[in-house]
């Protein structure tokens, strides 16, 4: 990780803080770290808290950041990671362009821990966002603290947050300290009003709301006469499709912005549910041999979202942005099992199997990353912000652990990443065969942990990528190992652990199972 040296001034700076800080606290009784980042950074001043945002030596010239963010795309589902039958022609290039990722991971196997995650660098589990959000619940202004369950539960899970704390600082909030403009357009599904994007550090907001999925995906986004379309993203032309609408609005604020840095975090709904294509692209694949991956209105989907993202490059490559704009393509998680198919690995979103965490991942940056060249370190979406922050001149808050690596060191190829393990964390019930669970992996090491049922899976990635061979009770060792680590990790993050459930009823049956589209 590039790291400031803070020169002895900042020493004095830090009295300086510190006596300031005081003189706060007495008049004001309270001050929240991310008022005092807003009010030291956000309003265009130079200074910045040295404990938590201490800056590196200016660069010539700070990139434009640009992360796209796709939801729900599984790891197979591009050409450039695997897919014969979607087609990704702009992706594609994208990949030929940068920096290919084959063990990247999202930090949880559902999306609002890893947008959690993505925006702040930390794990979920530190957080207290370890499940998708539910609606629009912070009416109240507190979160939720009562543990939850049902008589057929075996286990009272712990309750989740219903959205990221406006304490956090996002990226969004950091590179505004530097001058950067912010634009975020897609979807949130942070919480609800009060924790849109515009109070986390986004100058325009562009859809970003409570929504997990949109009613529809064609103008004016709504399901019925009584349904209300994307808030922050007004109709405007019946029948324009979702996925295009937001690339028209990416390219709109990378033209209007062109002469100073800016951050677009270009959050696609696409490709989540509900499935729905452009009838033309949709009439294309269904024309087309199938291959384990089948279904021609989500091959749709990815081609519009290729779409997108060739029109964000196209536009960098007119205004001549291309050499000074840092791109990260990634994806919330897994692919849903169902609208798509991602063997070689085992099931898919929601899952702790590879096939609902491990992601594609691209990074392009002319100048600083090869081109053409493909990392298989394993990274996470929580290496996002001090990736960011490096690149823009910034150290991460120091003020509390910041999970994440900067990737920095691999995509310049002159490096290593300090750590050894990655963690994940769902102690949450999700369908009829997911229970709550736990994950670490170390190497080529994979443990799952679960809190019913059977307590452990063992997995060598290296020669078992499809975790078709456990190997738990034939290494036990391993296992007390990886345990043991995995253990000192929750411990260190704060997760809140499932309980046993004094009502669980062995006779009681679970409900109905619900359509996909509530899958989040």
């Amino acid at each position: 990780m590039i790291l400031s040296n803070c020169p002895r001034r900042v020493n004095l700076v830090e009295n300086l803080f510190d006596k300031v800080l005081a003189e706060v606290t007495v008049h004001m009784n309270k001050i929240t770290r991310r008022a005092f980042i807003k009010s030291a950074g956000l309003a265009g001043a130079t200074f910045a808290m040295p404990r938590l945002l201490c800056a590196l030596p200016a660069s010539p010239a700070k990139p434009n950041i640009v992360l796209i963010n796709i939801d729900d795309l599984g790891w197979t589902d591009l050409g450039c990671f695997g897919s014969r039958y979607y087609e990704t022609p702009n992706i594609d290039r994208l990949a030929a362009a940068g920096m290919k990722f084959t063990d990247a991971y999202a930090a949880c196997a559902v999306c609002s821990p890893t947008r959690a995650a993505i925006m702040t660098g930390h794990y979920p589990a530190r957080l207290g966002v370890t499940d998708w959000i539910r609606g629009k619940k912070d009416t109240t202004g507190r979160h939720p603290t009562e543990y939850v369950g049902a008589s057929h539960n075996r286990l009272l899970c712990p309750p989740n947050h219903f959205w990221l704390d406006l304490d956090e600082a996002t990226i969004a909030e950091l590179l505004k300290t530097v001058g950067y403009a912010t634009c975020h357009i897609g979807k949130w599904h942070l919480g609800g009003e009060a924790h849109y994007p515009d109070k986390q550090g986004f100058d325009v907001n562009l859809g970003g709301c409570h929504y997990g999925q949109p009613p529809s995906y064609f103008d004016p986004y709504r399901r019925g006469a009584s349904r209300a379309g994307i808030p922050g993203l007004p109709p405007r032309k019946e029948g324009e499709y979702l996925t295009d609408r937001e690339a028209d609005e990416a390219v709109g604020f990378i033209t209007k912005h062109r002469d100073t840095p800016f951050f677009l975090h270009m959050a696609h709904y696409a490709v989540h549910t509900p499935i729905q294509g452009k009838e033309d692209l949709v009439e294309k694949y269904t024309k087309k041999p199938k291959t384990n991956q089948k279904n021609a209105t989500y091959a749709a989907m990815v081609e519009s979202v290729d779409h997108a993202v060739g029109r964000i490059v196209q536009t960098l490559e007119e205004l001549s942005l291309s050499a000074k704009t840092l791109v990260i393509f990634t994806s919330d998680n897994g692919g849903l099992t169902g609208p798509t198919n991602n063997k070689p690995l085992r099931a898919g979103k929601g899952y702790p199997y590879e096939g609902g965490i491990r992601i594609p991942q691209i990074v392009r940056w002319p100048g600083v990353v090869k081109a053409g060249s493909v990392c298989d370190t394993p990274v996470s979406s929580v290496d996002f912000l001090p990736t960011v922050c490096a690149a823009a001149g910034l150290n991460p808050p120091s003020d509390k652990p910041i999970d994440g690596e900067s990737l920095m060191p691999l995509l310049q190829g002159n490096g290593f990443l300090k750590r050894d393990a990655l963690f994940w964390h769902f102690p949450h019930y999700r369908g009829r065969d997911i229970v709550p669970y736990s994950i670490v992996r170390a190497g080529e090491w994979k443990l799952i942990r679960r809190y019913e049922g059977t307590r452990f899976e063992l997995f060598n990635l290296a020669n078992d990528i499809g975790e078709k061979k456990d190997l738990a009770e034939s290494m036990p060792e391993k296992v007390r190992e990886l345990d043991a680590r995995l253990t000192a990790w929750l411990a260190a993050t704060g997760a809140k652990l499932p309980r046993g459930n004094a009502a669980f009823d062995p006779a009681a049956k679970p409900p109905a199972r619900r359509g996909r589209e509530q899958s989040k």
